[in-house]
């Protein structure tokens, strides 16, 4: 057993949960819809992307006149997300910490802003969506909208 300096156990380690078939192209608009809806009642302009347990491209959404840099930054939270199962905000808040959080920046594929968010059907990751557009935080609510589309109480995994 793992202990501590006090000999008090160490807490486990949390368990991820496993990859579920890919998402549907179908669960993959309402998603993409959900995030829409919020966008537009916003007033934000957002590319929105979602991706499947894979990793691979589903649904890829441009609003009119969002800058060009949020086309790959969208698909680089989406793939984050679906990557290490986990919401890329977790990232962005240990590498805002500083110290040992800055090593995430060495890890090929992070995308430590908010915005990325594992989709998860029956405890398993069917895929992820990511949002750029705005500020992260908003870019953050605006994928809260399209995952609530499949877990609706937004039972993310929240840990690094």
């Amino acid at each position: 057993m793992n202990t501590i300096e006090n000999d008090q156990p160490a807490a486990p380690s949390p368990t991820s949960p496993p990859y579920g078939p890919p998402i549907s192209l179908d669960l993959a608009r309402q998603v993409c819809a959900g995030a829409e809806e919020l966008a537009r009642t916003k007033g934000w302009k957002m590319c929105i992307a979602v991706v499947n347990s894979s990793g691979h491209l589903v649904v890829f959404h441009k609003m009119d006149d969002v800058h060009y840099a949020s086309i790959a930054v969208a698909q680089a939270k989406a793939l984050c997300a679906v990557n290490f199962k986990r919401p890329t905000k977790v990232f962005e808040d240990a590498i805002a910490a500083g110290g040992a959080g800055l090593r995430l920046l060495a890890i090929e594929g992070m995308c430590p802003m908010e915005g990325g968010i594992p989709l998860l059907q029956d405890g398993a990751v069917i895929g992820a969506i990511g949002v750029s557009g705005v500020q992260s935080a908003e870019d953050g609510q605006a994928a809260q909208a399209g995952a609530s589309v499949v877990q609706p109480s937004s039972g993310a995994i929240t840990s690094a």
